[in-house]
């Protein structure tokens, strides 16, 4: 008897899934490959003392500066404290970035006298505006929201602003030649034409808040992965620094790799 996805399925597109899978495995057995191998090297190099383990870290050591953070109860906090960070900033950023562009794709005038400035805004080195920041929002979390938000937010508005323009010019001529409003236009046809370059954009995004957020710590913070990076460089613990940075990579992994879900559900949903 044959099971549901066989009789949903022809011989060859059940042979072309099980291929895909079959890729998808290769390819993460060889991830996990590499990155083993990697960590393997580096802790074979520092053992075998052809680098000084004091200037390069090693797996080994990074393990015992976890475990000494989580012994002393302040691993969770770091991490809560840059974690919350970059997730507010990251929120904030796309929400604020979308809806400016939707205002300047919806008029042309504001569009053209906003523009440049947007342009500056985005060239302008964002650190530069480190001790305003600090006048204006203190030293506590306030200014490091601030700055992570100062950093997404400019990458929002313009990838958001270039998908909207982009829009199918003959699509847009149709449905304004059946009558259809600005608002179905915008609802119809820009917006769900735009969900690719809104998925491009938040995951361009993910990496912008975290250097937002590390970049505002490294300024103004008394806690988080950035706060332990400067003060590790600052008494020459660089299992510390290594450590922290080790802990922002597979943060940042897992929060590039939510976005790839949601990705996947969108397109499904789309597809149903």
């Amino acid at each position: 008897m044959k099971n549901k996805s066989e009789k949903t399925y022809s011989e060859e597109h059940l042979r072309y899934l099980r291929a895909r899978r079959y890729h998808a495995i290769v390819v993460w057995t060889l991830r996990i490959g590499l990155l083993a191998l990697l960590l393997g090297m580096w802790e074979l190099i520092t053992a075998l003392g052809w680098v000084d383990p004091f200037l390069t870290s090693s797996p080994s050591r990074i393990f015992a500066t976890l475990k000494s953070l989580y012994n002393d109860g302040s691993l969770f906090y770091h991490i809560g404290t840059t974690l919350w960070e970059t997730l507010a900033g990251f929120a904030i950023a796309v929400f604020l970035g979308y809806s400016v562009a939707l205002l300047l794709w919806w008029s042309e005038t504001l569009r053209a006298v906003l523009e440049p400035y947007i342009v500056v805004l985005n060239a302008l080195p964002k650190i530069a505006l480190g001790p305003l920041i600090i006048i204006w929002f203190g030293t506590g979390s306030k200014a490091i929201l601030f700055m992570t938000v100062l950093v997404g937010i400019i990458v929002a508005i313009m990838h958001m602003l270039s998908a909207f323009i982009a829009t199918d010019k003959n699509k847009l001529l149709l449905m304004r030649s059946m009558g259809a409003n600005k608002w179905t236009i915008l609802a119809k046809l820009v917006i769900p034409s735009s969900l690719p370059s809104f998925i491009s954009m938040l995951k361009v995004n993910v990496g912008m808040a975290w250097i937002g957020s590390i970049m505002g710590e490294y300024i103004v913070s008394r806690a988080g992965l950035g706060y332990l990076i400067v003060y590790g460089g600052q008494v020459f613990k660089l299992d510390l620094v290594m450590t922290a940075t080790a802990i922002l990579c597979i943060l940042a992994a897992g929060m590039y790799f939510l976005v790839v879900l949601l990705e996947k559900l969108l397109v499904k949903n789309t597809d149903d």
